[in-house]
């Protein structure tokens, strides 16, 4: 058998694109680099966080935006003992789903919390944003929830 030349080629396989956010996710986003929470009110007056452009429920266009928070309740977490890389946290924290006050739905946000026993469902939390000048518009301008009361 001969010997043959494999052949080369340098691809890269890339989905460029851009999306605006519009009226309602912008509205949110601004409210997050202000160093506050805006849910969107649905069709039945549940207040959804972080809020849609429609009504999950019925598809119809979400009502007026109105402030919530920034403490919530944890309704339910899973500890993380050993952060990755691309975490938000780089100590041990918990994954929690958390409704903020005045808000019918739960959103999804890390809780810097001293260990897995400082929490459980119910507990108060309350959102520690960035400094005001690192703030850009993004969920990462929250940089944790903390347990209220409670230091970490």
């Amino acid at each position: 058998m001969a010997d043959s030349e494999v052949l080369h080629a340098e691809h890269r396989l890339e989905y460029p694109y851009s999306r605006s956010t519009g009226p309602v996710i912008g509205a949110f986003l601004t409210a997050l680099r202000d160093g506050r929470f805006v849910g969107a009110t649905g069709s039945d007056g549940r207040v959804i966080v972080p809020p849609t452009e429609y009504d999950p429920i019925t598809s119809d266009d979400v009502g007026e935006l109105v402030e919530v928070g920034p403490g919530g309740v944890v309704e339910s977490w899973a500890w993380v003992s050993h952060p990755l890389r691309k975490h938000p946290l780089q100590s041990p924290f918990a994954w929690a789903l958390i409704t903020l006050d005045g808000a019918n739905t739960a959103m999804l946000h890390a809780v810097d919390a001293p260990g897995p026993d400082a929490l459980a469902t119910g507990t108060r939390v309350t959102a520690r944003f960035r400094p005001e000048a690192e703030r850009i518009g993004a969920m990462a301008d929250v940089e944790a929830f903390v347990v209220e009361g409670g230091a970490s």
